[in-house]
């Protein structure tokens, strides 16, 4: 009799365990759920974004179209200095912001930032920044072709001359870095022939990445004798101006996703010398304080 009373009192005891176990689980589930809508709430479900037109926003417009929960979302338009400023303000303030993003960039290298994990790959994988040039450049200007042809750098040379930039004048910036670094230069340059004046003009796009590198290859180009000027313009203007030939070349264009709709147009109008530089990437960033991981993670707007 003892040992059944027992028995029935184990299992009653049991059976609450369980209950308050499920309980708080779904409670801890709730809370957690209500945590990553928050941060929808606090962000007033508005990714920062920055000037219309750039690769950045078309990607990250697409996000929003092929994300199911960030419907109501919504992709503020403005310009890279004023994301770049909102984005300080939040982390001198430790709150949360959700920003486009792309590397290399100072940005990384002054913050610490993270990546939102992008399942359905609406950002595309890691890109490389390439090279294109007008045809008949190889003939008309064999000894820049060469330069041209050879450049090559890492994200982190950009990413140091971008950095600098912030301080000091961006040709300053780049001379920085052409003395710091001249064996990776000389490569470029190793066997060339200079020249006495002869123009050759780059086209560009109005971001820091692009102007860093710019600079860069300016410098070098001035410095084997060329008259160098740079044009910054939006990218669909970039690949029409190299596939009319109106300019030289650039060291802008992001492939394979972000301006691959631009590159598929005009490729069979201009010279496609390879990667300048790989591993870059774009997205959806936030500061690392932020407890989120994914774009999955937020929550549509209600």
């Amino acid at each position: 009799m003892k040992l059944n009373k027992l028995i029935g009192i184990t299992l009653v005891l049991s059976f609450s365990l369980l209950l308050t176990g499920c309980g708080n689980e779904e409670q801890d589930n709730g809370n957690a759920g209500d945590e990553v809508t928050n941060i929808g709430e606090e962000v007033d479900y508005t990714i920062i974004g920055i000037e219309p037109g750039a690769g950045t926003m078309d990607l990250a417009n697409n996000t929003l179209e092929e994300y199911e929960n960030l419907a109501g979302w919504e992709l503020l338009e403005g310009s890279t200095s004023g994301m770049l400023t909102e984005l300080g303000d939040a982390i001198n303030n430790e709150e949360p912001i959700i920003v486009t993003g792309w590397n290399p960039h100072w940005m990384f290298a002054s913050y610490d930032l993270k990546y939102l994990e992008d399942p359905k790959g609406t950002f595309g994988a890691v890109e490389n920044i390439n090279t294109i040039a007008r045809k008949g450049i190889e003939e008309d200007m064999p000894n820049a072709y060469k330069i041209l042809d050879r450049f090559y750098w890492e994200p982190e040379d950009m990413e140091a001359v971008m950095l600098e930039a912030q301080d000091v004048p961006f040709e300053e910036a780049a001379t920085n870095w052409i003395e710091e670094n001249q064996d990776k230069v000389n490569d470029w340059t190793e066997g060339v022939e200079k020249v006495d004046g002869k123009a050759i003009e780059i086209v560009s796009t109005p971001w820091d990445s692009e102007r860093a590198s710019g600079q860069v290859m300016k410098l070098v180009l001035e410095q084997q004798g060329y008259e160098v000027t740079i044009t910054p313009v939006d990218p669909a203007i970039m690949f029409e101006a190299i596939a009319n030939g109106e300019g030289d070349v650039s060291f802008a264009p992001w492939l394979p996703v972000t301006h691959g709709a631009f590159y598929e147009e005009h490729k069979d109008n201009m010279v496609d010398l390879g990667e300048n530089l790989t591993g870059a990437k774009i997205g959806m960033v936030v500061p690392e304080y932020m407890d989120i991981e994914s774009i999955e993670d937020l929550q549509p707007k209600e």
